[in-house]
């Protein structure tokens, strides 16, 4: 479990190391400028979970209590502490439905508290009426796409319905993005969607978690290539713990990055770490996730910097 040891640390000394090592600013200091461009400038992390036990103001989804949190407590504060070791400046937070339902308010204020610093992927609940307004009222709170996924009402047709279609289609025009948390026997799907709503931002996660039972499949490799026709679709090259072999330095996922890169291009392709998961078991941790794009690909300085900044800032950060 992620435990980060701030027992040294004085409140004021964490507000200071996320404010000017993760680039989050306090509202009305002259600094503000500086520190936003600052962080600008440094790498993206396009996929990380938060949540705190704060279940006062942040209460936990009916039937679900603190025991259940997994590690303990990954607030905004330990999130950039740990990225902003590795030159991450903004992170891309993702809703976690498990633990909140279709709450996002934690993710909000925490964008709102950190000015430039937060996008948000937040969730909609597509069976109640109007999830257009919905989307329209949340994009004023930073909320710049929406995790989709099977598993939440374990649905055939958790696409073929009325209210996933119009947010699909509201999405065309508001420029959030569908981000598709799925398996590779879900791709055929996605694909279609992507057919039908060509002007959607889509984006998927982790690889499709292609991999994620140690093989990775030619057939779920083609698969996850056909969506590249769709110019609007995204991969997150992500989630390494969980896939292939499931150790650092995850030399093992090379191939599978390169085969996305020549098919869907640098600028299509965005790096993520999906912590706090990713800091979990020997050898995992945020730098390693990282390392792996950086240090390990053999990617030009003008690829590397679409991976780990543009490609993210182009679909998160230049929306709303």
């Amino acid at each position: 479990m992620v435990r980060i040891d701030s027992s040294n640390i004085s409140r004021r000394g964490v507000l200071r190391l996320t404010a000017v090592a993760a680039g989050a600013f306090a509202f009305g200091t002259i600094e503000d400028d500086v520190l936003a461009e600052e962080s600008n400038s440094k790498f993206i992390d396009a996929h990380s979970h938060i949540w705190t036990r704060d279940t006062e103001n942040y209460p936990l989804k009916l039937g679900t209590t603190l025991a259940d949190l997994d590690p303990p407590s990954f607030t905004t504060e330990e999130l950039l502490a740990t990225a902003s070791k590795s030159n991450v400046g903004r992170v891309v937070l993702i809703a976690h439905h498990f633990f909140h339902g279709f709450d996002n308010t934690y993710m909000t204020d925490a964008a709102e508290q950190h000015p430039g610093v937060f996008k948000v992927v937040g969730m909609v609940d597509d069976a109640k009426p109007h999830p257009d307004a919905e989307m329209r009222t949340l994009l004023k709170k930073h909320v710049t796409g929406f995790r989709i996924t099977p598993s939440v009402r374990k649905d055939a047709h958790w696409l073929n319905n009325a209210g996933m279609k119009l947010m699909w289609k509201t999405a065309a025009e508001t420029g959030q993005s569908m981000c598709c948390l799925i398996n590779p026997e879900n791709l055929s799907e996605v694909d279609k969607m992507c057919e039908q709503f060509p002007d959607t931002k889509v984006v998927i996660d982790h690889f499709a978690r292609i991999g994620v039972d140690g093989e990775v499949r030619e057939g779920d490799l083609k698969n996850i290539c056909l969506l590249a026709r769709h110019k609007h679709t995204y991969v997150k090259v992500s989630a390494y713990y969980a896939l292939g072999k499931k150790r650092a330095p995850y030399d093992d996922l090379r191939p599978m990055i390169r085969r996305l890169y020549n098919t869907f291009g640098p600028q299509r392709l965005m790096w993520a770490s999906d912590s706090p998961y990713q800091l979990v078991g020997e050898g995992n941790t945020y730098e390693a996730s990282i390392a792996l794009i950086r240090d390990r690909m053999d990617f030009s300085a003008e690829d590397r910097e679409w991976l780990l900044r543009k490609t993210a800032e182009n679909v998160y950060f230049s929306v709303g």
